[in-house]
């Protein structure tokens, strides 16, 4: 679980996220394999979520757990083209497959430019 005081931040996020990529609150859930209200609860506060659910959900936004946790840290949208009233659980797995895949490149890109090498 996030910290307390990161709760109310992580919820307002997490509702932020899911209204600007159009999803619905039963997408979200269905996606995490989670009940509707434990979504609706969780974004308005009533209800605290697991690490393991927000891991989840970056891999799906193309975020980073960070995100969640400082009220600073900007969302950047990841390019996809997609119809977010036709998607399926299926759609949903398939492009956070494709943002973790990106998140794990920008990170390793970002060690490559901190140390101008690959640690090995």
């Amino acid at each position: 679980m996030l910290p307390t005081t990161n709760i109310n931040l992580a919820s307002k996020k997490f509702k932020e996220l899911r209204e600007y990529n159009k999803l619905s609150q039963s997408q979200i859930a269905e996606f995490l394999n989670i009940d509707q209200s434990y979504i609706s609860k969780f974004e308005t506060g009533e209800r605290k979520i697991g690490v393991d659910i927000l891991e989840k959900t970056c891999n799906l936004f193309g975020c980073t757990l960070k995100y969640f946790e400082d009220e600073n840290e900007k969302y950047t949208p990841m390019s996809i083209a997609f119809r977010p009233n036709s998607l399926q659980k299926e759609d949903l797995e398939a492009i956070a497959e494709i943002n973790k895949i990106a998140l794990n490149m920008a990170f390793m890109n970002s060690i490559i430019n901190e140390n101008g090498e690959v640690e090995g």
